[in-house]
């Protein structure tokens, strides 16, 4: 990403309260249970002991693919997700309690440095796991994004911030461009249920790339509306974006992102 660590800090926070309005309405979307600090929570082998934790349900019914609300029952179409954000190290689990409890869940753990993505083992994983691991690179620039995805004032190749000079990014924009930091995310994927664990595995493959690509297009094409914010600013748009969520979930249309067949 062509920012530094300290701002992805705010581009984020700012970036997932805009994303969650548009993915919420007509019943479905993000519903915020809890969001204040923790401590004595270890990650990392415990390099990171504090910091804010969050407790949201997606409500997925549209967003999902057809096969999969076919055989799904109430219940199995909401995801809790918890997360420990100890800036830079988050770590977030996504479960299915209602439904699928130990059976399923999606662990993203994500380590935010300033450098282009070079780094071979930042999350100390030990060689067992080495060796299992699939290295997926993104390019929020270059990479491709689905007909459905793409807006033209989401593609860092076109955009050019007014309040910082950034952009486009265009060719070898990761080894040119400053300053340059990148989000190193480890992403672990449980799902037992016989019959259908290589389909939905690939499912959830394909969506997280999906879903990391096109946040991360919008994080960097939002750079003049979160640029500047303190955090403070942050925490007081938190507190207003949880109010319009749950307004906006009872009503008006489903919004957002459509599960794609696979």
């Amino acid at each position: 990403m062509n920012m530094t660590v300290e701002e992805y800090q705010t581009a984020q926070l700012y970036s997932v309260a805009e994303a969650s309005k548009n993915e919420t309405g007509g019943g479905e979307g993000v519903e915020v249970l809890k969001n204040e600090p923790y401590d004595n929570v270890p990650l990392l082998n415990g390099k990171f002991t504090k910091g804010q934790y969050t407790h949201k349900i997606y409500h997925l019914a549209s967003k999902v693919p057809g096969w999969i609300k076919m055989i799904a029952p109430k219940g199995a179409l909401e995801l809790h997700e918890e997360a420990w954000n100890a800036y830079p190290y988050c770590r977030t689990v996504l479960s299915n309690p209602g439904y699928m409890k130990d059976n399923f869940y999606i662990i993203v753990e994500t380590y935010h440095l300033p450098d282009n993505g070079k780094q071979h083992n930042v999350h100390e994983i030990d060689d067992k796991k080495l060796k299992m691991r699939e290295v997926v690179h993104i390019d929020v620039a270059n990479d491709p994004v689905l007909a459905g995805d793409y807006k033209a004032d989401e593609d860092p190749s076109k955009f050019k911030s007014e309040k910082t000079g950034r952009g486009p990014l265009t060719g070898d924009w990761k080894n040119t461009a400053q300053p340059i930091m990148t989000c190193y995310k480890l992403v672990t994927v449980n799902f037992k249920w016989w019959g259908l664990q290589d389909r939905v595995e690939n499912f959830i493959q394909t969506t997280q790339r999906r879903l990391f690509t096109n946040f991360h297009r919008q994080v960097f094409c939002w750079t003049d509306k979160w640029h500047g914010m303190t955090m403070e600013d942050i925490r007081e748009l938190e507190d207003k974006t949880k109010a319009e969520l749950d307004e906006e979930r009872s009503k008006g249309e489903i919004r957002g992102t459509k599960g794609v067949e696979n």
